[in-house]
């Protein structure tokens, strides 16, 4: 028997009922996964050049957000092979959009960069895709987006561990 003295009791019954009617985790991540992936999906489709890849759109990401790097590095990033990530900068060079230079600290290594070009599109990219997003969440109620506020740091807060 549960003798309230604090209100302590009643949030402790209202804690575990809302827990009883929360999905079962295997639900929730089946129902959640396809849902991330198609949103990802459809923010990937918005991009200034359709010609290039998820891996390039990535790595001009990538030098934008973190300035010029080496291969070695970017291949880390992509989690991909040197020899890949040679194929997707050349790909970036030939495009225009990075350039390769000597490194300045030591001549032996590369760095690839972003040229003014590479910038743009990064930036045009973006604002597609934020302009798509915003468009789109414009749409919900602000119980709807309220919700989608918290989930997003929860989201991010999964994606950092």
């Amino acid at each position: 028997m549960l003798i309230e003295t604090d209100g302590r009791a009643e949030e402790s019954r209202a804690a575990s009922a809302s827990e009883s009617q929360a999905a079962p985790v295997d639900a929730l991540s089946a129902k959640l996964r396809p849902a991330i992936l198609r949103v990802s999906r459809r923010l990937r489709a918005e991009k200034a050049d359709h010609e290039l890849s998820d891996s390039q759109s990535g790595i001009l990401g990538y030098l934008l957000n973190r300035g010029p790097t080496t291969p070695g590095a970017l291949a880390a990033f992509e989690r991909v092979t040197p020899p890949s990530m040679n194929r997707t900068i050349n790909a970036l060079v030939a495009a225009g959009y990075a350039v390769r230079s000597p490194s300045v600290d030591d001549g032996r290594k590369v760095v690839v960069s972003l040229t003014a070009a590479g910038t743009a599109l990064v930036k045009e990219t973006r604002r597609q895709r934020d302009a798509w997003l915003y468009q789109q969440l414009a749409e919900l109620s602000t119980d709807d987006r309220h919700t989608l506020d918290r989930a997003a740091d929860i989201l991010r807060a999964l994606a950092d561990r």
